[in-house]
């Protein structure tokens, strides 16, 4: 015993060590390829026949370093076999006791494991005697598309339709150019302001006094028609500024007035500057500096936009090629099946077999009709992925093709160092530069709320020139000089009288009545009362100065310290990106390595699967097998050829995941980005719905087969 107990170990770590795989340990069905999305270039194409073997165009020639990424390589500890690994009596977390394995040991010997304690919860009857429905077979056509001519699509064509017609990238190429417009609305802010304001008015007034009224002390009735021109606007420095020129024509029947009627013009000039708050950055300069940092944030945003649906597509595309491959796996499956079928029903005529060895076949064969359906089905949806990806138009004739992919496999690059993997993508990911304008945005706004605790120190200066000009009337008409002319008349006559009595004394010389003139350059309309204004003959100056100095300005601290949390929170999302670009780059390169094992690994596996499918159908020919084990064999063919599939499928993502992780993505595809979406943009309607109209129609009835 204390002999054959070795040997039997020896035996053991040999079968489980072998490269063969055991027929119980096959799989029934197929692992379907993962999902991917991608665009078509519409080429006619002939059906491919269909292969049951699949050799990978670019699977890596050598097995890769199974070494994990960014971290020292450490040998997996060697156990020997059959040393325990666990105490005597303990339970090791996850194990399970193997079905049957009490009856075969027995309950009672020494040493041995207690049969398993089994629970089994009360279970309701639900729908007790249900049964499936026995439908015809369907036809293995797919849903909404021409089933041939096959139309083959590259994944180049593919990549650039999405980049054309992705509604997404529409969108985010519109809020590029919605960016734009604010930094243009922002600028606007120092645009020049034109006023012009025409008046006109008419009134008439009573007569208050003898000096404020009008012919024969009626009212006084006057007219005033003029025009305002200005501008005014904000400087580079935060000052404001103002220009304006004002005209009027003022006709009047009031008597005390010297002229009617005249003119009177003014050139007046004002500029503001603040000294303080307000001189190094104001509210129009924050928005000015904060719309071009969004913009760049939304340029930013659309790249990676790009870049995640560069990757969808192309996702898209590969696993829409591994789903093609997949149906031809499986139907070659079915095929063989079929023969191995008619072969044991020609043999149990002859009574060589008996007839469950018919029923093993044909269950094999319905096995791998159900897998040909699951294979087509995941066909279909990969479709109108790529559809949904590349396409915006819901009628488009693309919408009804039949896609094949037509692009080899992608070709493995050079495996790069973790660090200059991350070099590059610090250098080259949108991501990283849409927090440098994140970062650039949030220093603006810590300079404005550093601004506003300062106080308000205005300096303002002002200027006019006024002109005036008219047509002159006789003083003597004014009441004022008429009662003055009343009361000369008077005097002189006391004076000449005196004069008379007393002849021997010196005379009284008379009052002259002398009103005086006006002056000259005030005579004329109003082309003279403009020239006054240019000749500055009455000018006025004005200057003044304004501080202004909250008491606590509360609110101004709130903001600066608001501003600076912002500005602490960028410093940690560059932090989290930097962490998260390592993160991404170990793992590229970890899944690149291991891709590529995995493709050697799943090749040789399929093509020992291989030749023990043709071992064990020469053993059934020969009499010395069994359907079983045929059968079983076959399974095992497709499910490694399947792994094989899939594992080609992730290498070509791995490929994929590292350019997008690079940032070299758009580079290494030949993309330009300054368009994205431009087709489907440019056929949007900015007033026109392409909804269709608003139907009463009721949805069809859904009848449900009664349990």
């Amino acid at each position: 015993m204390s002999r054959s107990r070795p040997l039997a170990l020896a035996l053991a770590a040999g079968i489980f060590a072998a490269p063969v795989i055991s027929g119980a340990s096959a799989r029934a069905q197929t692992p379907a390829p993962s999902q991917p999305s991608a665009a078509p270039a519409p080429q006619s194409m002939a059906p491919q026949p269909q292969q049951s073997t699949m050799a990978p165009v670019s699977a890596p020639s050598a097995v890769p370093q199974p070494m994990m990424t960014g971290v020292p390589y450490t040998p997996a500890p060697q156990i020997t076999p059959g040393t325990p690994t666990a105490p005597s009596g303990s339970t090791t977390p996850g194990a399970h006791a193997m079905p049957g394995a009490a009856g075969a040991q027995g309950s009672g010997g020494a040493g041995l494991p207690p049969p398993p304690q089994v629970v089994m919860p009360p279970v309701p009857s639900i729908a007790p005697g249900f049964s499936s429905p026995i439908n015809a077979v369907p036809n293995g056509e797919l849903v909404g598309v021409q089933q041939e001519p096959f139309v083959g699509l590259t994944l180049q064509d593919a990549i650039a339709m999405a980049l054309q017609r992705n509604t997404d990238l529409a969108v985010a190429q519109s809020n590029r150019s919605i960016a734009n417009y604010q930094i243009v609305a922002a600028e606007g802010a120092y645009d020049v302001r034109f006023q012009l304001v025409p008046s006109y008015s008419h009134s008439v007034t009573p007569a208050v006094s003898s000096f404020q009224a009008g012919p024969n002390g009626g009212p006084v009735t006057q007219d005033t028609a003029g025009a305002t021109a200005g501008v005014r606007g904000l400087t580079q420095t935060g000052g404001q500024y103002s220009v304006g020129v004002t005209g009027t024509r003022i006709t009047s029947n009031s008597t005390i007035n010297s002229y009617n009627p005249f003119y009177e013009t003014a050139l007046q000039l004002s500029l503001t500057q603040p000294l303080a708050r307000g001189a190094a950055i104001d509210q129009q300069r924050l928005q000015v500096r904060l719309a071009r940092t969004n913009a760049v944030i939304q340029n930013d945003v659309a790249l990676t936009q790009a870049s995640n649906t560069v990757v969808q597509v192309s996702n898209a595309y590969y696993d829409l090629v591994a789903a093609w491959r997949n149906v031809a796996i499986q139907e070659e499956g079915l095929r063989n099946a079929q023969a191995q079928a008619a072969s044991n029903a020609r043999l149990a005529a002859r009574g060589a077999v008996a007839p469950t060895d018919i029923v093993e076949a044909n269950t094999q064969v319905n096995v791998f009709q159900d897998n040909v359906f699951s294979a087509l089905q995941n066909v279909q949806h990969l479709q109108t992925q790529i559809k949904s990806l590349i396409l915006a138009n819901p009628g488009d004739p693309v919408w009804f093709a039949n896609l094949v992919p037509t692009t080899a496999v992608a070709i493995v690059p050079q495996e790069p160092s973790l660090d200059a993997l991350v070099t590059s993508a610090i250098a080259n990911r949108p991501e990283v530069a849409q927090l440098r304008a994140q970062r650039e945005n949030a220093y603006t706004n810590v300079a404005y709320a550093r601004d506003q605790l300062r106080p308000q120190i205005d300096v303002g200066v002002g200027y006019t020139s006024n002109g005036f000009a008219g047509n002159p009337l006789n003083p003597a008409a004014n009441p004022i000089f008429g009662l003055f002319a009343q009361q000369i008349t008077a005097i002189n006559q006391l004076v000449a009288r005196s004069n008379a009595a007393n002849p021997g004394a010196p005379p009284i010389t008379p009052i002259t009545v002398n009103f005086g003139s006006l002056p000259p350059y005030q005579t004329g309309k109003l082309g003279q009362s403009f020239q006054n204004l240019l000749d500055n003959r009455f000018p006025s100056y004005s200057a003044q100065l304004t501080i202004q100095v909250p008491l606590g300005n509360r609110t101004a601290k709130a903001d600066y310290a608001i501003a600076q949390e912002q500005a602490r929170q960028v410093s940690l999302q560059e932090t989290a990106v930097l962490q998260r670009i390592r993160s991404e780059a170990v793992n590229a390169i970890q899944g690149l390595r291991e891709a590529q094992y995995r493709v050697i690994a799943a090749r040789a596996a399929r093509e020992a699967a291989q030749r023990v499918l043709l071992g064990e159908q020469r053993r059934f020919q020969a009499g010395t097998s069994t359907t079983f084990l045929v059968l079983q064999r076959q399974l095992d063919v497709a499910n490694q050829e399947g792994r094989e599939l899939q594992a080609q499928t992730d290498l070509d993502k791995a490929i994929v995941e590292l350019s997008r992780v690079s940032g070299g993505i758009f580079a290494q595809n030949n993309i330009d980005t300054t368009a994205l979406g431009g087709t489907t943009l440019n056929a949007a309607s900015p007033t026109q719905s392409v909804l269709p109209p608003t139907s009463t129609a009721t949805p069809p009835p859904v009848t449900r087969r009664p349990l």
